[in-house]
Protein backbone atom coordinates (compact mmCIF):
# COMPACT_ATOMS: atom_id res chain seq x y z
CA UNK A 1 0.00 0.00 0.00
CA UNK A 2 1.40 3.37 -1.03
CA UNK A 3 1.60 5.87 1.81
CA UNK A 4 1.69 9.65 1.49
CA UNK A 5 3.81 11.75 3.84
CA UNK A 6 1.80 14.49 5.49
CA UNK A 7 3.13 17.93 4.55
CA UNK A 8 1.76 19.54 7.72
CA UNK A 9 1.96 16.93 10.48
CA UNK A 10 3.56 13.73 11.63
CA UNK A 11 3.94 10.63 9.53
CA UNK A 12 1.61 9.59 6.75
CA UNK A 13 -1.87 10.73 5.78
CA UNK A 14 -3.15 7.16 5.87
CA UNK A 15 -2.06 6.64 9.49
CA UNK A 16 -3.71 9.78 10.90
CA UNK A 17 -6.00 9.30 13.91
CA UNK A 18 -9.58 8.68 12.88
CA UNK A 19 -12.64 6.57 13.65
CA UNK A 20 -12.92 4.83 17.00
CA UNK A 21 -9.37 5.79 17.97
CA UNK A 22 -10.19 9.47 17.46
CA UNK A 23 -13.41 9.23 19.44
CA UNK A 24 -11.61 7.54 22.31
CA UNK A 25 -8.89 10.21 22.23
CA UNK A 26 -11.45 13.04 22.31
CA UNK A 27 -13.29 11.36 25.18
CA UNK A 28 -10.07 11.04 27.18
CA UNK A 29 -9.15 14.69 26.51
CA UNK A 30 -12.64 15.79 27.59
CA UNK A 31 -12.34 13.77 30.79
CA UNK A 32 -8.93 15.26 31.55
CA UNK A 33 -9.94 18.85 30.67
CA UNK A 34 -13.71 19.30 30.93
CA UNK A 35 -15.04 22.20 28.91
CA UNK A 36 -12.17 22.24 26.38
CA UNK A 37 -13.19 23.37 22.88
CA UNK A 38 -12.22 20.41 20.70
CA UNK A 39 -13.47 21.75 17.37
CA UNK A 40 -11.41 20.34 14.50
CA UNK A 41 -9.30 22.71 12.34
CA UNK A 42 -8.20 20.90 9.16
CA UNK A 43 -5.04 21.91 7.28
CA UNK A 44 -5.30 24.40 4.40
CA UNK A 45 -4.68 23.66 0.74
CA UNK A 46 -1.00 24.50 0.22
CA UNK A 47 -1.56 25.81 -3.30
CA UNK A 48 -4.04 28.37 -2.00
CA UNK A 49 -1.53 29.90 0.43
CA UNK A 50 0.46 31.81 -2.17
CA UNK A 51 4.03 31.04 -1.08
CA UNK A 52 6.48 33.81 -2.01
CA UNK A 53 8.27 33.08 -5.30
CA UNK A 54 11.76 31.62 -5.21
CA UNK A 55 14.41 34.36 -5.00
CA UNK A 56 17.17 32.28 -6.57
CA UNK A 57 17.72 29.99 -9.53
CA UNK A 58 20.25 27.20 -9.57
CA UNK A 59 22.84 27.00 -12.33
CA UNK A 60 21.91 24.76 -15.25
CA UNK A 61 24.24 22.01 -14.04
CA UNK A 62 22.31 21.72 -10.74
CA UNK A 63 18.79 22.46 -12.01
CA UNK A 64 17.84 18.74 -12.31
CA UNK A 65 18.40 18.37 -8.54
CA UNK A 66 16.16 21.30 -7.61
CA UNK A 67 12.44 21.70 -6.98
CA UNK A 68 10.41 24.86 -6.46
CA UNK A 69 7.08 23.04 -6.28
CA UNK A 70 4.86 24.67 -3.60
CA UNK A 71 4.04 21.35 -1.91
CA UNK A 72 7.72 20.43 -1.80
CA UNK A 73 8.68 23.80 -0.34
CA UNK A 74 5.86 23.66 2.22
CA UNK A 75 6.91 20.19 3.39
CA UNK A 76 10.46 21.50 3.97
CA UNK A 77 9.46 24.72 5.77
CA UNK A 78 9.07 23.34 9.29
CA UNK A 79 10.02 20.34 11.37
CA UNK A 80 7.42 18.44 13.37
CA UNK A 81 7.28 20.13 16.78
CA UNK A 82 3.92 21.21 18.18
CA UNK A 83 4.51 24.82 17.10
CA UNK A 84 5.46 23.61 13.61
CA UNK A 85 2.28 21.58 13.25
CA UNK A 86 0.05 24.40 14.47
CA UNK A 87 1.71 26.97 12.20
CA UNK A 88 1.13 24.63 9.27
CA UNK A 89 -2.52 24.24 10.24
CA UNK A 90 -2.82 28.04 10.35
CA UNK A 91 -1.16 28.38 6.94
CA UNK A 92 1.76 30.29 8.49
CA UNK A 93 4.59 29.40 6.10
CA UNK A 94 6.42 32.69 6.15
CA UNK A 95 9.94 31.22 5.78
CA UNK A 96 9.81 28.56 3.05
CA UNK A 97 13.02 27.46 1.35
CA UNK A 98 13.46 28.95 -2.10
CA UNK A 99 14.46 25.57 -3.49
CA UNK A 100 14.51 21.97 -2.32
CA UNK A 101 17.72 20.34 -3.57
CA UNK A 102 18.11 16.55 -3.67
CA UNK A 103 21.68 15.35 -4.25
CA UNK A 104 22.38 11.64 -4.58
CA UNK A 105 26.18 11.67 -4.36
CA UNK A 106 29.02 13.41 -2.56
CA UNK A 107 30.09 15.04 -5.83
CA UNK A 108 26.68 16.67 -6.17
CA UNK A 109 26.86 17.89 -2.56
CA UNK A 110 30.26 19.46 -3.24
CA UNK A 111 28.84 21.20 -6.32
CA UNK A 112 25.82 22.49 -4.38
CA UNK A 113 27.98 23.84 -1.54
CA UNK A 114 30.35 25.51 -4.02
CA UNK A 115 27.44 27.25 -5.76
CA UNK A 116 25.81 28.32 -2.49
CA UNK A 117 29.07 29.71 -1.10
CA UNK A 118 29.64 31.76 -4.27
CA UNK A 119 26.03 32.97 -4.48
CA UNK A 120 25.65 33.62 -0.73
CA UNK A 121 22.82 31.09 -0.37
CA UNK A 122 22.11 29.49 3.02
CA UNK A 123 21.98 25.69 3.13
CA UNK A 124 19.69 23.87 5.59
CA UNK A 125 20.52 20.13 5.74
CA UNK A 126 17.30 18.09 5.82
CA UNK A 127 17.00 14.37 6.54
CA UNK A 128 13.58 13.01 7.45
CA UNK A 129 12.34 16.41 8.62
CA UNK A 130 11.38 15.18 12.11
CA UNK A 131 13.21 17.94 14.03
CA UNK A 132 11.24 19.32 16.98
CA UNK A 133 13.58 22.24 17.81
CA UNK A 134 13.57 24.35 14.65
CA UNK A 135 16.72 22.67 13.36
CA UNK A 136 15.53 22.34 9.75
CA UNK A 137 13.55 25.57 9.52
CA UNK A 138 14.80 28.08 6.89
CA UNK A 139 14.49 30.92 9.41
CA UNK A 140 17.90 32.53 9.02
CA UNK A 141 19.46 35.88 9.80
CA UNK A 142 22.08 37.51 7.61
CA UNK A 143 22.45 38.90 4.12
CA UNK A 144 21.67 35.72 2.18
CA UNK A 145 20.39 35.82 -1.37
CA UNK A 146 18.16 32.84 -0.61
CA UNK A 147 17.85 29.54 1.22
CA UNK A 148 17.92 25.96 -0.02
CA UNK A 149 16.73 22.91 1.86
CA UNK A 150 19.28 20.18 1.14
CA UNK A 151 17.23 16.98 1.22
CA UNK A 152 19.70 14.14 1.82
CA UNK A 153 17.40 11.12 1.50
CA UNK A 154 19.07 10.29 -1.83
CA UNK A 155 22.18 9.20 0.08
CA UNK A 156 20.56 5.97 1.18
CA UNK A 157 21.33 2.31 1.56
CA UNK A 158 23.27 -0.23 3.58
CA UNK A 159 26.38 -0.25 1.42
CA UNK A 160 28.66 -2.76 3.10
CA UNK A 161 28.47 -5.15 6.08
CA UNK A 162 31.50 -6.42 8.00
CA UNK A 163 30.07 -9.42 9.90
CA UNK A 164 33.43 -10.21 11.52
CA UNK A 165 33.69 -6.81 13.24
CA UNK A 166 29.89 -6.47 13.39
CA UNK A 167 29.71 -3.12 11.61
CA UNK A 168 28.09 -1.68 8.49
CA UNK A 169 28.75 1.24 6.15
CA UNK A 170 25.45 3.05 5.71
CA UNK A 171 24.38 6.08 3.69
CA UNK A 172 23.40 9.04 5.83
CA UNK A 173 20.06 9.51 4.06
CA UNK A 174 18.81 6.04 5.01
CA UNK A 175 15.52 6.09 6.90
CA UNK A 176 15.19 3.88 9.98
CA UNK A 177 13.02 1.09 8.48
CA UNK A 178 15.17 0.81 5.33
CA UNK A 179 18.29 0.67 7.50
CA UNK A 180 16.97 -2.25 9.57
CA UNK A 181 15.63 -4.00 6.47
CA UNK A 182 19.10 -3.80 4.93
CA UNK A 183 20.68 -5.34 8.03
CA UNK A 184 18.07 -8.04 8.66
CA UNK A 185 19.49 -10.71 6.30
CA UNK A 186 22.76 -10.60 8.28
CA UNK A 187 20.95 -11.23 11.57
CA UNK A 188 22.33 -7.94 12.90
CA UNK A 189 20.72 -4.70 14.03
CA UNK A 190 21.81 -1.16 14.82
CA UNK A 191 19.33 -1.32 17.73
CA UNK A 192 18.66 2.42 17.60
CA UNK A 193 14.96 3.19 17.72
CA UNK A 194 14.08 6.82 18.48
CA UNK A 195 10.39 7.72 18.47
CA UNK A 196 10.98 9.28 15.03
CA UNK A 197 12.49 6.00 13.73
CA UNK A 198 10.14 5.60 10.77
CA UNK A 199 10.64 9.16 9.53
CA UNK A 200 14.23 10.05 10.42
CA UNK A 201 17.60 9.23 8.87
CA UNK A 202 20.94 7.97 10.08
CA UNK A 203 22.50 11.34 9.21
CA UNK A 204 19.87 13.11 11.26
CA UNK A 205 20.55 10.85 14.23
CA UNK A 206 24.26 11.61 14.01
CA UNK A 207 23.81 15.34 13.49
CA UNK A 208 21.54 15.65 16.53
CA UNK A 209 23.14 13.09 18.88
CA UNK A 210 19.93 11.13 18.89
CA UNK A 211 18.81 9.02 21.83
CA UNK A 212 17.08 5.73 21.08
CA UNK A 213 14.17 3.88 22.60
CA UNK A 214 16.25 1.92 25.09
CA UNK A 215 16.53 3.35 28.58
CA UNK A 216 20.04 2.17 29.46
CA UNK A 217 23.18 0.86 27.78
CA UNK A 218 23.98 1.75 24.17
CA UNK A 219 20.99 4.00 23.58
CA UNK A 220 22.81 7.09 22.27
CA UNK A 221 23.93 7.16 18.65
CA UNK A 222 27.35 8.45 19.84
CA UNK A 223 28.21 5.00 21.21
CA UNK A 224 27.31 3.23 17.97
CA UNK A 225 29.58 5.23 15.63
CA UNK A 226 32.76 3.56 14.39
CA UNK A 227 33.68 6.23 11.83
CA UNK A 228 32.06 9.04 9.84
CA UNK A 229 32.50 10.73 6.48
CA UNK A 230 31.60 14.43 6.19
CA UNK A 231 31.62 16.86 3.28
CA UNK A 232 32.36 20.45 4.34
CA UNK A 233 32.79 23.59 2.23
CA UNK A 234 36.50 23.37 3.08
CA UNK A 235 36.91 19.72 2.04
CA UNK A 236 36.02 16.15 2.97
CA UNK A 237 36.77 14.61 6.37
CA UNK A 238 36.73 10.90 7.15
CA UNK A 239 37.70 9.30 10.44
CA UNK A 240 39.44 5.93 10.72
CA UNK A 241 37.54 2.75 11.60
CA UNK A 242 38.68 1.76 15.08
CA UNK A 243 37.05 0.11 18.10
CA UNK A 244 38.64 2.78 20.29
CA UNK A 245 41.47 5.27 20.25
CA UNK A 246 43.31 7.59 22.60
CA UNK A 247 44.82 9.63 19.77
CA UNK A 248 43.81 13.10 20.82
CA UNK A 249 40.33 14.63 20.59
CA UNK A 250 38.04 12.52 18.42
CA UNK A 251 37.05 14.05 15.05
CA UNK A 252 33.75 12.18 15.24
CA UNK A 253 32.90 13.96 18.49
CA UNK A 254 33.30 17.31 16.76
CA UNK A 255 30.69 16.49 14.12
CA UNK A 256 28.28 14.50 16.29
CA UNK A 257 25.56 16.92 17.37
CA UNK A 258 26.79 19.70 15.06
CA UNK A 259 23.36 19.87 13.36
CA UNK A 260 24.69 20.51 9.89
CA UNK A 261 26.56 23.66 10.89
CA UNK A 262 30.05 22.25 10.23
CA UNK A 263 29.46 19.85 7.35
CA UNK A 264 27.19 17.28 5.73
CA UNK A 265 27.37 13.70 6.99
CA UNK A 266 27.30 11.46 3.91
CA UNK A 267 27.91 8.00 5.37
CA UNK A 268 29.10 6.25 8.50
CA UNK A 269 30.37 2.91 9.71
CA UNK A 270 28.06 1.88 12.55
CA UNK A 271 28.51 -0.78 15.25
CA UNK A 272 25.93 -3.55 15.10
CA UNK A 273 24.57 -6.19 17.46
CA UNK A 274 22.88 -9.57 17.00
CA UNK A 275 19.11 -9.36 17.04
CA UNK A 276 17.69 -10.17 20.49
CA UNK A 277 15.94 -13.50 20.99
CA UNK A 278 14.98 -13.52 24.66
CA UNK A 279 12.80 -10.89 26.29
CA UNK A 280 11.04 -10.29 29.59
CA UNK A 281 9.01 -7.38 30.91
CA UNK A 282 6.98 -6.29 33.92
CA UNK A 283 4.79 -3.37 34.98
CA UNK A 284 5.25 -2.32 38.59
CA UNK A 285 2.71 -0.08 40.34
CA UNK A 286 3.43 2.16 43.31
CA UNK A 287 1.29 3.85 45.92
CA UNK A 288 3.87 6.61 46.49
CA UNK A 289 5.76 8.50 43.79
CA UNK A 290 8.84 9.07 45.96
CA UNK A 291 9.11 5.31 46.48
CA UNK A 292 8.73 4.78 42.72
CA UNK A 293 11.65 7.15 42.05
CA UNK A 294 13.78 5.37 44.67
CA UNK A 295 12.99 1.99 43.10
CA UNK A 296 13.91 3.29 39.65
CA UNK A 297 17.21 4.61 40.98
CA UNK A 298 17.93 1.24 42.60
CA UNK A 299 17.39 -0.54 39.28
CA UNK A 300 19.49 2.04 37.39
CA UNK A 301 22.36 1.60 39.84
CA UNK A 302 22.13 -2.20 40.01
CA UNK A 303 24.09 -2.93 36.84
CA UNK A 304 21.18 -4.97 35.46
CA UNK A 305 20.95 -2.73 32.35
CA UNK A 306 17.24 -3.06 31.50
CA UNK A 307 16.29 -2.26 27.91
CA UNK A 308 13.29 -0.33 29.21
CA UNK A 309 13.09 1.40 32.58
CA UNK A 310 10.41 4.06 32.17
CA UNK A 311 8.76 5.54 35.22
CA UNK A 312 5.38 7.11 34.43
CA UNK A 313 4.03 9.50 37.04
CA UNK A 314 0.28 9.21 37.83
CA UNK A 315 -0.74 11.76 35.17
CA UNK A 316 1.44 10.19 32.48
CA UNK A 317 0.19 6.72 33.39
CA UNK A 318 -3.41 7.87 32.94
CA UNK A 319 -2.95 9.94 29.80
CA UNK A 320 -0.74 7.58 27.79
CA UNK A 321 -1.34 4.18 29.36
CA UNK A 322 -4.93 4.53 30.61
CA UNK A 323 -3.79 3.28 34.01
CA UNK A 324 -4.77 4.67 37.42
CA UNK A 325 -1.92 4.37 39.92
CA UNK A 326 -1.44 6.91 42.75
CA UNK A 327 2.35 6.61 42.78
CA UNK A 328 2.97 5.87 39.11
CA UNK A 329 3.98 2.86 37.05
CA UNK A 330 7.48 1.58 36.27
CA UNK A 331 7.77 -0.25 32.94
CA UNK A 332 10.66 -2.71 32.92
CA UNK A 333 11.97 -4.78 30.03
CA UNK A 334 15.04 -6.92 29.40
CA UNK A 335 16.35 -8.52 26.23
CA UNK A 336 19.35 -10.51 25.00
CA UNK A 337 20.62 -12.23 21.88
CA UNK A 338 22.70 -14.66 23.94
CA UNK A 339 20.73 -15.95 26.93
CA UNK A 340 17.37 -15.93 28.73
CA UNK A 341 16.90 -12.80 30.84
CA UNK A 342 14.47 -14.09 33.47
CA UNK A 343 17.03 -13.80 36.28
CA UNK A 344 17.73 -10.14 35.47
CA UNK A 345 14.01 -9.34 35.25
CA UNK A 346 13.26 -11.16 38.51
CA UNK A 347 16.02 -9.29 40.36
CA UNK A 348 14.74 -5.92 39.11
CA UNK A 349 11.23 -6.83 40.25
CA UNK A 350 12.61 -7.80 43.67
CA UNK A 351 14.28 -4.38 43.96
CA UNK A 352 10.96 -2.72 43.17
CA UNK A 353 9.12 -4.83 45.74
CA UNK A 354 11.67 -3.77 48.34
CA UNK A 355 10.45 -0.19 47.68
CA UNK A 356 6.77 -1.04 47.94
CA UNK A 357 6.09 -1.90 44.31
CA UNK A 358 3.35 -4.34 43.34
CA UNK A 359 2.64 -6.26 40.14
CA UNK A 360 -1.00 -6.50 39.03
CA UNK A 361 0.19 -9.17 36.57
CA UNK A 362 3.19 -11.52 36.80
CA UNK A 363 6.28 -10.72 34.67
CA UNK A 364 6.05 -11.85 31.05
CA UNK A 365 8.76 -13.80 29.21
CA UNK A 366 9.30 -14.62 25.55
CA UNK A 367 10.30 -18.12 24.51
CA UNK A 368 13.56 -17.21 22.77
CA UNK A 369 12.09 -16.99 19.26
CA UNK A 370 12.87 -13.26 18.99
CA UNK A 371 9.27 -12.03 19.23
CA UNK A 372 8.13 -9.29 21.59
CA UNK A 373 6.08 -10.08 24.64
CA UNK A 374 2.53 -8.74 24.34
CA UNK A 375 3.27 -5.95 26.82
CA UNK A 376 6.46 -4.88 25.02
CA UNK A 377 4.64 -4.84 21.70
CA UNK A 378 1.82 -2.73 23.11
CA UNK A 379 4.24 -0.21 24.61
CA UNK A 380 6.24 0.08 21.39
CA UNK A 381 3.08 0.62 19.35
CA UNK A 382 1.85 3.23 21.83
CA UNK A 383 5.26 4.94 21.84
CA UNK A 384 5.33 5.26 18.04
CA UNK A 385 1.68 6.33 17.92
CA UNK A 386 2.04 9.28 20.30
CA UNK A 387 2.96 11.93 17.67
CA UNK A 388 -0.17 11.12 15.66
CA UNK A 389 -2.30 11.62 18.79
CA UNK A 390 -0.48 14.91 19.44
CA UNK A 391 -1.40 16.19 15.96
CA UNK A 392 -5.07 15.25 16.34
CA UNK A 393 -5.26 17.20 19.60
CA UNK A 394 -3.24 20.14 18.24
CA UNK A 395 -5.83 20.51 15.47
CA UNK A 396 -8.44 20.80 18.22
CA UNK A 397 -6.84 23.73 20.09
CA UNK A 398 -5.06 21.55 22.62
CA UNK A 399 -1.53 22.41 23.74
CA UNK A 400 0.18 19.03 23.69
CA UNK A 401 3.96 19.13 23.78
CA UNK A 402 6.93 17.75 25.63
CA UNK A 403 10.33 18.89 26.85
CA UNK A 404 13.08 16.69 28.18
CA UNK A 405 16.19 17.09 30.27
CA UNK A 406 18.55 15.12 32.46
CA UNK A 407 19.86 15.78 35.94
CA UNK A 408 21.63 14.00 38.77
CA UNK A 409 19.50 12.02 41.20
CA UNK A 410 20.20 14.41 44.07
CA UNK A 411 18.51 17.37 42.36
CA UNK A 412 15.60 15.57 40.67
CA UNK A 413 12.99 16.39 43.32
CA UNK A 414 13.93 20.08 43.24
CA UNK A 415 13.97 20.16 39.45
CA UNK A 416 10.59 18.43 39.13
CA UNK A 417 9.01 20.85 41.57
CA UNK A 418 10.55 23.83 39.75
CA UNK A 419 9.26 22.62 36.40
CA UNK A 420 5.77 22.00 37.74
CA UNK A 421 5.65 25.44 39.36
CA UNK A 422 6.95 27.21 36.24
CA UNK A 423 4.63 25.34 33.88
CA UNK A 424 1.53 25.84 36.03
CA UNK A 425 2.27 29.54 36.48
CA UNK A 426 2.78 29.92 32.72
CA UNK A 427 -0.49 28.11 32.07
CA UNK A 428 -2.23 30.47 34.47
CA UNK A 429 -0.77 33.53 32.70
CA UNK A 430 -1.81 32.11 29.35
CA UNK A 431 -5.35 31.52 30.56
CA UNK A 432 -5.06 27.82 29.77
CA UNK A 433 -6.29 24.96 31.91
CA UNK A 434 -3.94 22.00 31.87
CA UNK A 435 -1.84 19.38 33.59
CA UNK A 436 1.87 18.57 33.70
CA UNK A 437 3.04 14.97 33.40
CA UNK A 438 6.46 13.36 33.76
CA UNK A 439 8.11 10.13 32.72
CA UNK A 440 11.71 8.96 32.71
CA UNK A 441 12.74 8.28 29.12
CA UNK A 442 16.26 7.11 30.08
CA UNK A 443 18.01 6.35 33.36
CA UNK A 444 21.68 6.33 34.32
CA UNK A 445 23.46 5.33 37.51
CA UNK A 446 23.97 9.03 38.31
CA UNK A 447 20.60 10.42 37.23
CA UNK A 448 17.38 10.21 35.20
CA UNK A 449 16.25 11.89 32.00
CA UNK A 450 12.85 13.34 32.95
CA UNK A 451 10.51 13.83 29.99
CA UNK A 452 7.78 16.31 30.84
CA UNK A 453 4.49 16.65 28.98
CA UNK A 454 1.98 19.50 28.90
CA UNK A 455 -1.68 18.79 28.17
CA UNK A 456 -3.77 21.97 28.15
CA UNK A 457 -6.87 23.48 26.59
CA UNK A 458 -5.70 26.42 24.48
CA UNK A 459 -7.36 29.07 22.30
CA UNK A 460 -7.30 28.42 18.57
CA UNK A 461 -5.07 30.97 16.88
CA UNK A 462 -3.13 31.58 20.11
CA UNK A 463 -1.76 28.15 20.97
CA UNK A 464 1.69 28.82 19.46
CA UNK A 465 2.14 31.96 21.57
CA UNK A 466 0.75 30.18 24.63
CA UNK A 467 3.19 27.29 24.14
CA UNK A 468 6.14 29.62 23.55
CA UNK A 469 5.48 31.30 26.92
CA UNK A 470 5.27 27.92 28.66
CA UNK A 471 8.41 26.67 26.90
CA UNK A 472 10.41 29.76 27.91
CA UNK A 473 9.31 29.51 31.55
CA UNK A 474 10.12 25.82 31.77
CA UNK A 475 13.47 26.24 30.01
CA UNK A 476 14.48 28.83 32.60
CA UNK A 477 13.43 26.45 35.38
CA UNK A 478 15.42 23.56 33.91
CA UNK A 479 18.61 25.54 33.61
CA UNK A 480 18.27 27.13 37.06
CA UNK A 481 17.58 23.77 38.72
CA UNK A 482 20.68 22.12 37.27
CA UNK A 483 19.26 20.26 34.27
CA UNK A 484 20.29 20.37 30.62
CA UNK A 485 18.26 22.28 28.06
CA UNK A 486 17.90 19.05 26.07
CA UNK A 487 18.73 15.39 26.59
CA UNK A 488 18.17 14.01 23.08
CA UNK A 489 16.31 16.51 20.91
CA UNK A 490 19.22 18.76 19.88
CA UNK A 491 19.43 22.56 19.99
CA UNK A 492 18.12 23.88 16.69
CA UNK A 493 16.87 27.44 16.79
CA UNK A 494 14.36 26.97 19.59
CA UNK A 495 16.85 25.97 22.32
CA UNK A 496 19.63 28.34 21.30
CA UNK A 497 19.14 31.04 24.02
CA UNK A 498 19.51 28.49 26.82
CA UNK A 499 22.26 26.51 25.11
CA UNK A 500 24.36 29.69 24.94
CA UNK A 501 24.13 29.94 28.72
CA UNK A 502 24.71 26.24 29.40
CA UNK A 503 27.94 25.82 27.44
CA UNK A 504 31.24 27.38 28.60
CA UNK A 505 32.16 30.60 26.81
CA UNK A 506 35.58 29.25 25.85
CA UNK A 507 33.97 26.23 24.18
CA UNK A 508 31.63 28.53 22.27
CA UNK A 509 34.69 30.37 20.93
CA UNK A 510 36.30 27.07 19.90
CA UNK A 511 33.12 26.00 18.10
CA UNK A 512 32.91 29.34 16.31
CA UNK A 513 36.55 28.98 15.24
CA UNK A 514 35.90 25.48 13.90
CA UNK A 515 32.97 26.78 11.87
CA UNK A 516 35.06 29.60 10.43
CA UNK A 517 37.58 27.01 9.12
CA UNK A 518 35.11 24.40 7.87
CA UNK A 519 32.42 26.80 6.60
CA UNK A 520 34.23 30.08 5.80
CA UNK A 521 31.23 31.60 3.99
CA UNK A 522 28.92 30.74 6.92
CA UNK A 523 26.25 29.15 4.70
CA UNK A 524 25.55 25.96 6.69
CA UNK A 525 22.42 26.15 8.87
CA UNK A 526 23.05 29.76 9.95
CA UNK A 527 22.02 30.60 13.51
CA UNK A 528 22.11 27.03 14.81
CA UNK A 529 24.66 26.45 17.61
CA UNK A 530 26.71 29.55 16.70
CA UNK A 531 26.04 32.98 15.22
CA UNK A 532 26.29 33.40 11.46
CA UNK A 533 29.74 34.43 10.28
CA UNK A 534 30.12 37.96 8.92
CA UNK A 535 29.70 38.14 5.16
CA UNK A 536 32.95 37.88 3.25
CA UNK A 537 33.83 37.03 -0.33
CA UNK A 538 34.50 33.41 -1.20
CA UNK A 539 37.30 32.58 -3.67
CA UNK A 540 35.98 31.37 -7.00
Amino acid sequence: MTRTRSWWGWGTVEDAVRGAELQELIARASALLPGADLTDHPPPDVRSLGLPPARIAAPDSLAPLCSSDPMDRAAHTHGRAFRDVVRNLLGDLRHPPDLVVRPSSETEIVDVLDWCARARVAVIPFGGGSSVVGGVEPRVDGDFAGVVSLDLTGLEGVREIDPTSRAARIGAGTLGPALEDGLRPSGLTLRHFPQSFEFSTLGGWLATRSGGHFATGYTHIDDLVESMRIVTPAGTCESRRLPGSGAGPSPDRLFLGSEGTLGIVTEAWMRLQPRPRWRADASVHFADYGAAVAATRAVAQSGLQPANCRLLDPVEAFVNAGTASPGGVLLLAFESADHPVDAWSDRAVDLCREHGGTLPEPPRHSSGDGTDTDAAGRWRSSFLRMPYLRDALAARSMIVETFETSCTWDVFDTLREAVHDAANEALRRAGATGVVACRFSHVYPDGPAPYFGIYAAGRWGSTVAQWDDIKAAVSEALLTAGGTITHHHAIGRDHRPWYDRQRPDTFAAVLQAAKSVLDPAGILNPGVLVDPAPSRPTPR
